[in-house]
């Protein structure tokens, strides 16, 4: 990781540095060429100025504007010939080719008035420019032609090209250093945090990452080190699950020993006390039937979303029919069951879960209430969700307990639950319902003044 950080990095701070290198050298090497040729311009019009109106073409004023023309080829360490309407050489500079003709497709191009751009030799390192000289009337009198030297500019160039490439390559390598030790230091902590999770891999929870640098590394420190206190809590849940159902499924199975060794040591038992621990041998049974098939449910819970048998239910009348089933429930305790509906809700879920799910919720609201007490049901909707609330009037539930009721087995009173008949799964098995229809379910609740839990499901659950 730290290899391919350094090389991203680079790619993306050195490949641009070259590129911007390239473009301003091209810019440079632009500015001299066009700074040379338009010099060469000036001068060649001035020189074009000076014949004509020296009537240099007539015979005179020959000594002075052959000086010119000198002093042009000095400047420019070239060549210098000027030709007239004729083609013939009235002076060159080297004086090799005085008075023959001379005739160039540059030339008879800028004799027919379209004056050719400036031609640059690469061998020769040179740059040719053809001027054509008119007269005041605008009429083509003859030409200049000038060659001329461009080798400072090359060398020039050249020497700013050799110094802007060692300083790119000076930014070059303090960027390999600069992303090297970044990326040292921006992988070095994730080194840690593979180590942890190494350990985690082996069943070691005892260890938390703090890491110290970026925003965003520390982040993710506190996010590792959430997800393994959510593990250790998980492996404790395991543990006490194992533990609980190990407990939950033996006192059953005790108690009917315990039942059916006092009948077999005791002689010529009555018929009333045979009876009557016959029949807590057989509330026990039922006992263990009773949470052997909510582990049963549960375990079925936990499988994916796609076991979800998904038909569109009337929500209002699932609920009525769940609260009239558990009329006779509340009756002997005279509790009263109320189901306030705001609208009718049709949604896409699994009729038969949720049914379980909401009469786990009702059930428990009439449990753990008071005698003479009240269970409200109340079913809403928006254009996603629907909701369903149950409140009670019962005992409540203490605020340190209330993130712990939806663990399997976890009973705030467990002596009131075994009264009641309550296996400490109800709860695990309800959100695990509402979790495979990707909703959710909260609690709110006050000692000695009730409870709440409040559902929201999906109108259209995703399969």
């Amino acid at each position: 990781m730290c290899f391919r950080l350094i090389a991203i990095t680079t790619v993306l701070a050195v490949v641009p540095l070259f590129i911007v290198q390239a473009t301003l050298l091209m810019n440079i090497q632009e500015k001299l060429w066009s700074e040379r040729a338009d010099s060469i311009e000036q001068h060649s019009s001035f020189l074009a100025g000076q014949i004509i109106n020296l009537n240099y073409f007539a015979g005179k004023n020959i000594d002075v504007i052959n000086n010119l023309i000198l002093q042009l080829d000095s400047i420019y360490e070239g060549r210098v010939i000027v030709v007239d309407e004729n083609f013939t050489v009235r002076k060159d500079s080297y004086s090799r080719i005085n008075k023959k003709t001379v005739i160039t497709p540059s030339l008879v191009a800028c004799m027919n008035g379209f004056p050719p751009e400036g031609f640059y030799d690469e061998v020769y390192d040179m740059v040719e420019k053809v001027v054509a000289i008119t007269d005041s009337d605008g009429v083509i009198r003859g030409a200049i032609i000038i060659n001329a030297s461009t080798r400072d500019l090359t060398d020039t160039y050249h020497s700013i090209r050799r110094m802007s490439t060692y300083v790119s390559m000076g930014f070059a390598v303090i960027l390999i250093l600069v992303a090297t030790l970044i990326g040292r230091a921006f992988t070095k902590p994730f080194k840690n945090v593979a180590k942890s999770i190494n350990r985690i891999s082996e069943g070691y929870f005892d260890e938390e990452v703090h890491l110290k640098g970026y925003a965003e590394i520390e982040t993710i420190s506190d996010a590792f080190n959430a997800m393994l206190n959510r593990l250790k809590s998980l492996e404790d849940s395991r543990q006490e699950f194992v533990s609980n159902v190990s407990h939950e499924l033996k006192t059953p199975i005790t108690s009917i020993k315990v039942l059916a060794d006092s009948l077999n040591t005791q002689a010529d038992v009555p018929v009333e006390l045979y009876r009557e621990f016959m029949q807590d041998i057989v509330e026990e049974i039922d006992r263990e039937n009773t949470i052997i098939n909510d582990l049963l449910a549960l375990v079925k819970m936990d499988k994916k979303a796609g076991d979800l048998n998904i038909t569109n239910v009337n929500i209002n009348e699932m609920l009525e029919l769940i609260l009239k089933r558990l009329k006779p429930v509340a009756a002997k305790r005279n509790i009263e069951l109320v189901l306030e509906s705001f609208r009718t809700v049709m949604a896409d879920c699994d009729e038969v879960k949720l049914t379980l799910a909401f009469t786990n919720l009702v059930e428990n609201a009439i449990k753990y209430n008071i005698a003479g007490g009240w269970v409200q049901v109340s079913l809403d909707a928006d254009h996603k969700f629907f909701y369903v609330k149950v409140s009670d009037s019962g005992i409540g539930i203490p605020e340190e307990y209330q993130d712990k009721i939806f663990d399997r087995f976890y009973r705030v009173d467990k002596a009131r639950s075994r009264e009641t008949g309550g296996t400490g799964l109800g709860l695990a098995i309800t959100k695990n319902i509402v979790l495979m229809h990707d909703g959710a379910i909260r609690v709110k609740s006050k000692e000695d003044e009730g409870t709440t839990f409040t559902v929201r499901i999906p109108l259209t659950v995703s399969t």
